[in-house]
């Protein structure tokens, strides 16, 4: 199982938040009204106080426009176009118990972003969100075990090496219904926001 430095993590996520938020001109209210997340919550992520889970961090995102593993970024990106395994942010869903390890080079330029999560036996996800200003799609490639995939009302029960190509649309979910758990990596890739009519 992967080792999870979760104290520095959520210090991350906290300025990852409050920085897009400022650099969006967005006040808490707003982000709250964007995100479907209340603005005490909003707060606590930003102060580092909270642990919020995958569907908390995922609404927030959406409400910033930016792909969930943004959250995770480094505050300043390094120059080095390499990502070392031991420099690759974890972190652990406290519902789920999921771990998240971001594999691409924060600031890398790339539009594409490699996220790597190891899922536990019985393991759900849910993630609410609908459509977002930008439009973000991604592949889900299992590495190991067996996961179903919810898409809107759509189910994918995929296995060692199968992929999924998915928009981020529609609500979403993630399932290990097995008794062993599950590797898979997730490849996304946004597009710019649409433009406001």
């Amino acid at each position: 199982m992967m080792e999870v430095e979760t104290p520095s993590l959520d210090a991350r996520i906290a300025q990852q938040v409050r920085t897009r938020r400022a650099a969006a001109g967005l006040t808490l209210d707003a982000l709250a009204g964007r995100s479907g997340v209340s603005r005490s919550m909003l707060s606590l992520v930003e102060r580092g106080e909270s642990s919020p889970t995958a569907a908390v961090l995922d609404k927030i995102a959406t409400g910033l426009g930016v792909p969930l593993a943004a959250l995770f970024d480094t505050p300043q990106p390094p120059a080095e176009p390499v990502s070392r395994l031991a420099d690759q942010a974890q972190w652990r869903d406290p519902a789920s118990g999921y771990v998240r390890r971001n594999v691409s080079p924060p600031g890398a330029g790339s539009p594409f972003r490699i996220v790597e999560v190891e899922f536990p036996p019985g393991a759900q996800v849910a993630y609410d969100t609908g459509p977002r200003a930008a439009r973000i799609e991604q592949q889900v490639w299992v590495l190991d075990g067996t996961i179903d995939v919810t898409t809107g009302a759509a189910t994918h029960r995929l296995h060692t090496g199968d992929c999924l190509a998915m928009s981020l649309d529609r609500p979403s979910g993630f399932h290990n219904p097995m008794r062993q758990p599950a590797r898979y990596a997730v490849v996304i890739s946004q597009s710019a926001a649409e433009p406001a009519r």
